[in-house]
């Protein structure tokens, strides 16, 4: 009898401090939810940090309707709404809905950029607790750049119980954020966190160490003053690893562009100035054929690609054989005219595409593996870039095997080192001019494929990398892939080291500039090609 009463005493006292709780958290609940009625950033801010603070499970609620512009406020009424959709109110506090009109005063709570801070800080305090550490790490971040002292205590025990390392890092890195821009922390409290922020190295890292409050002493300016410099020295070295990285995939598009262009222009001497519309037919091949499998099976949609290439080589192919039947073979031996002819054809390309499917850009999916980047130390690495580049790597080895390996290469090369004992020895150079325009075409087509899912595919698509792509031919050496190999990832890089200083049509101008000087020492370009005909 004395266990069944001391029991149920028991059970007595634990539903009073349930209740008790339950009415504290209401209590403060409703103090953070009226400070939103008031119409001041101040004290937002202040209703913000107190949602986060009171542990009820509407602060997130709340806190995620005034971040997306649903809060409302009704000064009259001192009261605070959610607005769930038109004509649908909820209380912020309680989440009963709100029946009969809306207040006449009826306002949304503004937002600035210090109260958007908050509200990401404090939504971060929010998560630092979560099971998922994909959300512990981006709640660290958030925490991290808003620098809410409000969140400390959350902050100390999500540390305390953190076993990722990676996770933890950052819990720290937030932590020491929030240290040196306190005024109570100590000196000692303070430089650690300078050696914290320092590890960190990046541009948040560095504006944080370049923006101490003013109260700060003098040894903990100094140590910052340090840590930055370190910071800058290493943000200098990644910056011009990704410039390198943005030149090499840069090149890698020039090299698509001009292969097939270094093949026509070597062997048969055609100045083809409709070389870039064939790269724009393989881009709107591509195009069909995503519009295809959007309409008939979506499914195959990753491998729109791999159907894409083989398409695209075929129809540019068959456009650059009928080309060369049609025209080019009538202008053997007059460049000029040939200029002049192809640049015609690019017109009328142009034309029959825009026709076709109109003016305007057209849209061309990524599939989901190339899409998405990954951080590599400190630079930025993209899916559709890094494929590029691997692409054009292998269309370079395929071409080169075609050459070395094949009875068509083995009657290319002889053609391109000395025609007429090309054709002597029973060669039908025709024929192979035929089939090498169709093949420099084709190669076109594909790198089209490939520039689709970084350019937009339009009809002018191909115009913008026709100058490029001679530029690259001539600097390497006419006719010889190895020239184009090396000339487009030198030209590549060249570019992009030159734009930061100078922009992008000046570093062009620059780069012009400094290949006609070195055709005026090399005239045949760094890998000239070796024979009579073309010593002759």
């Amino acid at each position: 009898m004395h266990i069944y009463r001391a029991c149920l005493v028991a059970l007595l006292l634990v539903f009073v401090v349930a209740l008790g709780h339950t009415a504290a958290h209401a209590a403060s609940l409703d103090e953070a939810v009226a400070h939103f009625a008031a119409d001041d950033f101040d004290e937002s801010i202040a209703g913000v940090g107190e949602l986060a603070a009171s542990g009820s499970p509407r602060a997130e609620i709340i806190i995620r309707a005034l971040q997306n512009g649903q809060l409302m406020f009704s000064a009259e009424r001192k009261a605070v709404y959610i607005q769930e959709a038109a004509d649908k109110l909820t209380d912020a506090a309680t989440g009963q809905p709100i029946t009969g009109s809306p207040p006449d005063d009826l306002d949304n709570v503004r937002l600035n950029n210090r109260l958007r801070g908050a509200i990401d800080g404090a939504l971060g305090g929010l998560t630092l607790l979560s099971s998922d550490p994909a959300k512990r790490y981006a709640a660290g971040e958030a925490v991290f750049k808003s620098r809410e002292a409000s969140v400390l205590p959350t902050l100390e025990t999500a540390i305390a119980k953190e076993q990722d390392p990676r996770v933890k890092q950052v819990l720290l890195q937030a932590r020491a954020a929030i240290t040196l821009s306190s005024d109570s922390a100590t000196d000692a409290d303070k430089l650690t966190a300078v050696e914290i922020i320092g590890l960190r190295g990046d541009q948040d890292a560095l504006g944080l160490l370049s923006s101490l409050p003013a109260s700060t002493s003098a040894a903990v300016v100094k140590a910052a003053g340090v840590a930055a410099l370190a910071i800058q020295k290493r943000l200098a070295v990644w910056d011009a690893v990704q410039n390198a990285w943005y030149g090499i995939s840069l090149g890698s598009v020039l090299l698509l562009a001009a292969i097939g262009l270094a093949i026509t222009f070597g062997v048969m001497g055609v100045i083809n100035m409709a070389h870039g519309e064939m790269v724009m037919i393989g881009a709107y091949a591509t195009y069909v054929v995503q519009e295809l499998i959007r309409n008939y099976d979506p499914g195959l949609f990753d491998y729109s690609l791999a159907i894409a290439f083989p398409l695209a080589f075929v129809v540019s192919g068959i456009v650059g054989i009928l080309i060369e039947r049609c025209v080019i073979r009538f202008l053997y031996g007059r460049p000029l005219e040939t200029l002049l002819a192809t640049w015609g054809l690019s017109l009328i390309l142009q034309q029959a595409v825009r026709s076709a499917f109109g003016p305007n850009n057209r849209e061309v999916g990524n599939p989901s593996w190339m899409s998405g980047a990954f951080d590599l130390g400190g630079i930025t690495i993209t899916y559709n870039r890094m494929w590029i580049i691997c692409f054009s790597l292998g269309v370079f080895v395929a071409l080169l095997a075609l050459l070395r390996y094949t009875r068509f290469g083995l009657e290319m090369r002889a053609v391109t080192q000395n025609r007429p004992m090309a054709a002597s020895m029973g060669i039908r150079t025709s024929r192979v001019d035929a089939l090498t325009f169709g093949l420099g075409s084709g190669i076109a087509g594909i790198a089209g494929v490939a520039l689709s899912q970084i350019d937009n595919v339009s009809p002018n698509l191909g115009q913008g990398y026709i100058i490029d792509s001679f530029m690259v031919v001539v600097f390497g050496g006419v006719g010889n892939l190895w020239g184009t190999f090396v000339g487009s990832f030198v030209l590549g890089i060249a570019n992009k080291f030159l734009e930061p200083y100078a922009g992008a049509v000046l570093g062009k101008i620059a780069i012009l500039v400094l290949i006609i000087l070195f055709i005026q020492k090399r005239p045949r370009g760094m890998f000239a090609l070796k024979g009579r005909a073309v010593e002759a």
